[in-house]
């Protein structure tokens, strides 16, 4: 198995390349941006830390490494743990955790074992790479779904002339479509005062998730032609950097905490 992780490791970038058609959480770009910003923030113990497990890899490169182990079937075990769903008008608490686990139940688990340095799967690298990951994922909307359509993969439209659908336009289209560089991305949208920063790092990884299910309405206004252009894109575009943003931040104060 530890063959396996390190092959995995070096295969990275070449499999990030043709797996771009897969509707992964916030795409390359996005979860990119989240690392970059997460990385601004560390603390000078949580970025030696981090840097030592990450054998000096950036949180921006490994950021997208959970994704990346869906093409191998004995990680399969894993996908579960990329969302959660919470139907419309109950919370998480009242929707319950599936057997198979979800993403609440995996960030709360790997926060324990970063934390405790009892792993149950692989290593501390293994566990980090996925929580950077999954810090990401909850704060995509639409991985917090809400049970009928597949986080709105079921929802195909149009965006502009493509064929694309719901779940994808929030991955990637929308950020693809910016043209921005996730260093550059990041670098725009970082600009959050210390009395703010620290505001989002004392909230819960379940209020993230309450927040990504609050953008539900804003998210499925969509045209009667389902075709959505410029006036989608304007009206969501601040929820996005939004939600990038945050990420990071919480990001950067979940690794502070543990590496404190």
């Amino acid at each position: 198995m530890e063959k396996v992780f390190r092959f995995i490791v070096l295969l990275c970038p070449l499999i990030c390349i043709l797996n771009l058609q897969v509707a992964i959480a916030w795409g390359l770009t996005g979860h990119r941006t989240i690392g970059y910003i997460a990385q601004k923030h560390l603390s000078p113990s949580a970025q030696e830390a981090v840097e030592r497990i990450l054998g000096g890899q950036s949180i921006a490169y490994v950021s997208t490494w959970m994704d990346d182990l869906r093409s191998y079937p004995e990680f399969s075990h894993l996908d579960p743990y990329h969302y959660c769903t919470i139907p419309d008008g109950m919370t998480y608490e009242e929707a319950g955790t599936p057997e198979q686990g979800d993403i609440i139940v995996a960030l709360e688990r790997f926060i324990r074992e970063l934390k405790t340095k009892q792993f149950a799967e692989q290593d501390e690298a293994f566990v980090l790479r996925c929580l950077i990951h999954l810090v990401g994922d909850v704060h995509q909307p639409l991985h917090v779904g809400r049970g009928d359509d597949r986080g709105g993969n079921d929802i195909l439209l149009r965006w502009f002339s493509n064929d694309s659908n719901l779940h994808r336009v929030w991955d990637s289209d929308m950020i693809e479509h910016k043209r921005w560089s996730a260093s550059e991305l990041a670098a725009e949208i970082d600009r959050l005062s210390p009395k703010e920063i620290i505001a989002l790092q004392q909230t819960d990884l379940r209020v993230w998730a309450s927040e990504s299910m609050a953008l539900r309405p804003q998210i499925y206004r969509l045209p009667d032609d389902l075709v959505l252009r410029w006036a989608y894109l304007a009206q969501n575009w601040h929820s996005v950097e939004e939600r990038l943003l945050q990420a990071g931040i919480r990001l950067a104060g979940l690794l502070n905490e543990i590496y404190k």
